[in-house]
């Protein structure tokens, strides 16, 4: 669309599932809510349970639509589900339209039968799908995006660059069950007799004291390995991860990686599970800085790691495709599709 044409359009009113960031909030979403501000052309509304019911809005972003449903006690969840069901009656009965940045292909958690219900009544509901890799997959004859998870370049460039420590890997983000942490240090403590000088840190909090527990009793076996159980502030984060050799993600399952992004955006490789997106990746940033582990994560696959680690690439990994000055546009077209769609009576 030309400028001036641009110009003169009307607003498209877009609520996102997420309020006003947070130190804790995930920098994406920190990154997206800026990039939403700044894009002429949307009304960029943050969250609020009474005006997402009550309100006028033409389109409802959702990220992680399981927090909709989860509380931190039972009362809370009740009444999260309480709104969710008040959601899904306004969803059904207006013209909203619904926009999925589709981040992971499951919920981080096991979803409970009524949650695995709702989850799916939202599937069908969508009227447009953001992809954040080529290799997510879409319903037949579904509408979607391509906008690739933005690097965090720009998110880090105040922090000072610190030096890598020789022969240190080091997990960095939270421990959740998915992530294989408990693997890891398993498969690090049989490096013992082979490679005695090399070091492994956890650094970042466990979402459970059930994992946390699990973790602290795997490490406190191993002298090699350095615990650093707390929530990272957003310095600290980028210090663990320069501070490394490598950065190991030995998750279970591996669809889009936030922390993979980080570590590479602040020059640091990464072991991470062999998929069809991390091969994807691979090719993208260049040689030497994503390796893969095929099936669960092994003593071999760390001590071949931590030798291609030791000697990282002269030329920083490629992420040019990954800046933010035009995901602001995309996501505007994305918005501007969905309510074609929902407003033409189509469902995806």
């Amino acid at each position: 669309m030309p400028l001036s044409s641009r110009a003169s359009a009307p607003s498209i009113r877009v609520m996102q599932s997420f309020g006003p960031p947070r130190e804790t909030t995930n920098p994406y979403i920190h990154m997206l809510d800026s990039a939403l501000a700044r894009t002429p052309g949307v009304e960029h509304v943050r969250f609020d349970r009474r005006r997402a019911l009550l309100g006028r809005y033409d389109a409802l972003q959702l990220h992680w639509p399981e927090t909709l449903l989860r509380g931190s006690t039972r009362s809370r969840t009740i009444a999260r589900r309480a709104f969710a069901l008040a959601l899904g009656a306004r969803l059904a009965l207006t013209r909203v339209a619904l926009v999925r940045t589709v981040h992971n292909l499951h919920p981080h958690a096991g979803a409970t039968r009524w949650e695995r219900g709702y989850l799916a009544w939202l599937d069908r509901r969508t009227d447009h799908r953001i992809l954040l890799n080529e290799q997510t997959p879409v319903p037949p004859g579904a509408s979607s995006t391509l906008i690739p998870h933005g690097h965090y370049r720009d998110w880090f460039a105040h922090v000072p660059v610190v030096p890598p420590t020789p022969s240190l890997l080091s997990f960095v983000g939270l421990v959740r069950p998915y992530k294989g942490v408990e693997e890891l240090l398993d498969a690090f403590a049989s490096t013992a007799g082979t490679q005695p000088g090399l070091r492994l840190r956890i650094a970042g909090s466990a979402t459970s004291a059930g994992i946390e527990r699990e973790v602290r009793d795997r490490a406190a076996r191993d002298r090699r390995v350095e615990l650093d159980v707390r929530y990272l502030p957003e310095e600290a984060f980028a210090n663990a991860v320069m501070g490394s050799a490598g950065v190991v993600l030995p998750y279970r399952s591996m669809h889009n990686s936030g922390s993979a992004l980080a570590a590479l955006s602040l020059d640091r490789p990464v072991l991470v599970p062999r998929t069809d997106v991390t091969e994807a990746l691979a090719t993208e940033v260049g040689p030497g800085w994503v390796t893969t582990f095929d099936g669960t994560i092994s003593g071999a696959d760390l001590e071949r790691f931590a030798a291609i680690a030791a000697h990282p690439p002269a030329t920083p990994p490629d992420l040019g495709s990954r800046g933010w000055d035009d995901a602001g546009a995309a996501h505007r077209s994305a918005f501007e599709a969905a309510v074609a769609r929902r407003r033409a009576g189509a469902r995806s």
